[in-house]
């Protein structure tokens, strides 16, 4: 049944005297008048750059939570953005997931097609028992590297964090021409970024078999070192910044004796990276990547002048270092979002990388 049109319909509105009265306008001073139109500028100005800003921005898409068979083992990744050309794969670091890039994520996949794994012994990824297979950062890489084949991504951004630069290293060393952009946060690549005793740390922790050492790897693990030793560790007068969801979640997943055993393993493999850096560097050199470094200059463990060194061998590298942590991406998510998609914008079409 069709509505009368004249329900529709609204009376005029009349007027019986102006919106400002000829008796309220002369009780305005020259100095109140002046400054409602300053004021009436002013919004103007605030209004015209809310637009702005609202056309720059990118409302996220949604983020899916999947899972693939990898050489018969199950990795499970967090996906989103799936309608873009680019990608951005996100590699975690130690002890967490790709729960780290939950805030990181929705940032970027309004732009990018963002990928972030779990890794194999990882989050929700599956955990084969440390007692038959032996955990590392080769193994790592191998399972991102069939997931990406799995995917059919041909090309890709990388963001290495901790323990995603040793993983994504190897990944890049055997496919060198996938990389488009090398991301570093905090992921480092030069003994200049480790302080003497971190280096000797992680020899001994390599070298030494002893039972002593053992428990004092596995102490790592445990509730109090993932909390006051790792989150909290570079935030002490802000700990309200770190949201307590991280250590929750990666401690869900360090409950069981086997599951803490699998980041020993990996930290006693860790040594072998040191072994590597040259490698590494060697690549940096010949490809020259386009290469965003963002560091959180207050991590003890990862120093700053590791970011720094990364300029020899890639000299038009970006550098920002932030007054953060190890977990930068924990407490200053907008901050690396942003200096990732001004970096992203200005790279040309066709960014294929040669060897010089």
């Amino acid at each position: 049944m069709k509505l009368p049109i004249q329900l529709f319909k609204t009376k005029p509105i009349e007027l019986k005297r102006p919106l400002i009265s000829n008796q309220i306008l002369p009780s305005f001073t020259l100095p109140t008048t002046l400054m409602m139109f300053i004021s009436l500028i002013f919004i103007s100005l605030v209004a015209l750059t809310s637009k702005v800003n609202a056309a720059d921005a990118v409302w996220p898409s949604k983020t899916s939570y999947r899972y693939a068979t990898i050489k018969g083992k199950q990795i499970f990744y967090r996906e989103a953005g799936e309608q873009h050309k680019q990608t951005i794969v996100l590699l975690h670091g130690y002890p967490s997931s790709s729960h780290t890039y939950r805030e990181l994520i929705p940032l970027l996949s309004g732009r990018y097609h963002v990928i972030a794994p779990d890794y194999l012994g990882s989050g929700y990824s599956e955990r084969p028992d440390p007692a038959e297979q032996k955990y590392t950062f080769d193994l790592l890489a191998e399972y991102v590297n069939g997931l990406l084949e799995h995917l059919k991504v041909e090309r890709y951004s990388l963001y290495i964090q901790d323990f995603g630069a040793p993983v994504g290293f190897r990944m890049l060393l055997n496919n060198p021409d996938k990389l488009e952009t090398l991301i570093v946060q905090n992921g480092n690549a030069y003994l200049a970024g480790l302080t003497l005793s971190r280096q000797a740390f992680f020899k001994q922790a390599n070298q030494d078999k002893s039972q002593d050492q053992l428990d004092k790897l596995y102490s790592f693990t445990g509730e109090q070192a993932i909390i006051n030793k790792q989150y909290l560790r570079d935030v002490p007068n802000n700990s309200a910044i770190m949201n307590p969801d991280s250590w929750t979640h990666d401690l869900h997943f360090l409950q069981t004796k086997k599951d803490r055993f699998i980041q020993v393993q990996l930290l006693q493999d860790y040594y072998n990276n040191l072994l590597d850096y040259p490698k590494w560097q060697t690549y940096l050199r010949q490809y020259q990547p386009p290469t965003l470094i963002i560091w959180g200059e207050k991590d003890p463990a990862f120093i700053a002048a590791g970011a720094q060194a990364y300029l020899k061998d890639v000299p038009n590298a970006e550098l920002h270092l932030l007054d953060s942590g190890h977990f930068t991406v924990e407490e200053k998510p907008v901050e690396v979002a942003k200096y990732i998609v001004n970096f992203m914008t200005q790279l040309p079409a066709d960014n294929t990388l040669a060897a010089e």
